[in-house]
């Protein structure tokens, strides 16, 4: 099964919330929505549960992205404890609807090494389940997100590496465009999704959008861009989807939201 939907609500919705986001979603017979909480965790525990029930009525599939706000790297201890507290507030809202994922930007290397990020990272996930088992979160899993940038922890190879460390809580939660922009503007789908399949995972929870190239640094940046950009293209990932037996969500996070989500079925052909 392809879910595809929106990063947050469409903007057709004439009801500006999450609520009036889902009904939007089932309306436009689009298959998913993840819930930005990318400013804050602003939505109250029982608002969670009619987001919920209103997502299980409709027969929308919910994922949910995490504070931007967040660094479990940081040697600022105070910070990383806001961190945790974001991270798991996410984890809880997400666990009362009934989300199955929770998208998180994991930190930044600093003056770290790869390897001691890894290992610091570790700790810090450990941390963060102890966390989740204090506050009851045993379904919802932890989504580390692959990033753009070599100074940002997330590449795919690192993302799945601590997925395999700690399998029981988290899920790797794909970036495309992303990915794209780490590998120089260059991606292989068939590589990524070779990978990814060795894993077994019950489903796949990934982002798409186009990145902008920046001539001033000679690289892509991660300034979202219509799918009409290219850049990555969709239809090679999607001609790759459909020769798979995969279950993997889309979320669509172009400018063009619902309109390239919609495109994006278009392609894969239903």
């Amino acid at each position: 099964m392809i879910y595809v939907g929106s990063g947050g609500v469409p903007t057709s919705s004439k009801e500006r919330s999450t609520i009036g986001g889902i009904k939007e979603i089932a309306k436009l017979k689009l298959d998913a929505m993840e819930v930005e909480f990318v400013r804050g965790v602003k939505m109250s525990e029982s608002m969670a549960k009619e987001v919920g029930q209103t997502a299980e009525e409709y027969k929308i599939r919910l994922s949910v992205h995490a504070p931007y706000y967040i660094n479990l790297l940081s040697p600022d201890k105070e910070l990383v404890k806001k961190s945790n507290e974001r991270v798991i507030d996410s984890l809880d809202r997400a666990e009362i609807m009934k989300a199955d994922a929770v998208a998180v930007h994991m930190g930044f290397l600093g003056k770290l090494s790869a390897k001691e990020a890894n290992e610091i990272m570790k700790e810090r996930v450990a941390d963060l389940i102890e966390l989740m088992k204090k506050q009851g979160i045993t379904k919802v899993k932890l989504g580390p997100e692959t990033m753009v940038k070599k100074g940002q922890w997330g590449s795919f190879e690192e993302v799945v590496e601590m997925y395999k460390h700690y399998k029981k809580y988290l899920t790797p939660y794909l970036d495309w465009g992303h990915m794209f922009a780490y590998f120089g503007g260059t991606i292989d789908y068939k590589k990524i999704l070779d990978e990814i399949e060795k894993l077994n995972l019950s489903h796949i929870n990934s982002h798409f959008n186009c990145v902008k190239y920046s001539a001033a640094s000679k690289s892509y940046v991660d300034v979202h861009q219509p799918i009409a950009a290219k850049t990555p293209d969709f239809k090679p990932l999607a001609e790759e989807l459909k020769k798979r037996k995969l279950n993997i969500t889309l979320i669509c996070e172009t400018p063009e939201l619902e309109r390239d989500a919609l495109e994006m079925k278009r392609i894969l052909g239903f």
